[in-house]
């Protein structure tokens, strides 16, 4: 890891930003309530009771992804409202976001799959095809390769992010989750959000405060560096945590090459500029 706070004023750097919606993207979005027949028959729904299946009505609303990378892979649609960022959403839709992701989680299981990777693309520039926010579930026979490489330390009775959590320049705290910048950020802005105990995955309630705490943190960036494409993604088995990469650089050979990732924001003043 270097950090280089002169890369950023180099001549071309040009930051991506999401940009507002067209009203081509209301009038097409599948994901907006009443355009149920765009998408697969759903796998679960929020919705008041008595609804039928794939009819408006709903709050939130999972469908298998259209264009599968993956054996299973299913879509969480937020909102039956257009919006673009979970930076817009209401609190009342971030606890039944949680309520999906844990439920679909436990489905997973049932089904003798091992683990659940929770992935969440806001924007083009971080690879989401369509606007609308949403978050991506898929399903695993076993640990993927990144959850796995974290995992060798913890069998030598270690946690790299227990000690990290011990000296946490924290930005803000729901619950027992935290919220802080990635100590070895490989962009500005990286965070993490985290337990505080050492608790290998979340339950309901860790998952609805870690959405807030996503929220927070979008929104704290989204005012710094205005709307901004991002990344996330929920690594459990070790100590649970959720990884937040704003793509606000872009990776060029040195990074891919060799994992020399060079960054032009240290994480602690990362952590002053959105907590204030």
């Amino acid at each position: 890891m270097v950090f280089a706070p002169a890369r950023a004023k180099r001549p071309g750097l040009e930051k991506p930003v999401l940009e507002p919606p067209t009203q081509d993207e209301l009038d097409e979005c599948p994901f907006c309530e009443g355009r149920e027949d765009r998408t697969p028959p759903e796998t679960f729904a929020i919705a008041p009771e008595g609804r039928e299946p794939d009819t408006p009505g709903w709050q939130v609303r999972v469908v298998p992804n259209l264009y599968p990378a993956l054996e299973r892979q299913e879509v969480i649609v937020h909102t039956p409202r257009h919006v673009r960022s979970v930076a817009e959403l209401e609190d009342e839709e971030l606890e039944r976001i949680a309520a999906a992701w844990h439920a679909r989680r436990e489905a997973a299981r049932a089904e003798g799959f091992g683990y659940v990777q929770v992935v969440l693309n806001i924007g083009r520039a971080a690879g989401a095809s369509l606007p609308h926010s949403h978050s991506q579930l898929f399903w695993l026979r076993e640990p993927p390769p990144a959850v796995l490489d974290e995992l060798p330390q913890l069998e030598q009775g270690a946690c790299a992010l227990c000690e990290v959590l011990r000296g946490a320049d924290e930005i803000a705290v729901k619950g027992d989750a935290v919220l802080l910048a990635a100590p070895g950020g490989r962009a500005p802005y990286e965070l993490l959000i985290a337990s505080r105990d050492h608790t290998p995955e979340p339950d309901e309630a860790a998952l609805r405060d870690a959405a807030f705490l996503l929220r927070d943190a979008l929104r704290r960036l989204n005012a710094v560096e205005g709307a901004t494409p991002v990344n996330a993604w929920l690594h459990e088995g070790g100590h649970w945590h959720v990884e937040m990469l704003p793509r606000l650089s872009i990776f060029a050979g040195l990074e891919l090459g060799a994992e020399i990732y060079v960054n032009w924001l240290t994480p602690q003043e990362a952590a002053a500029r959105l907590r204030a």
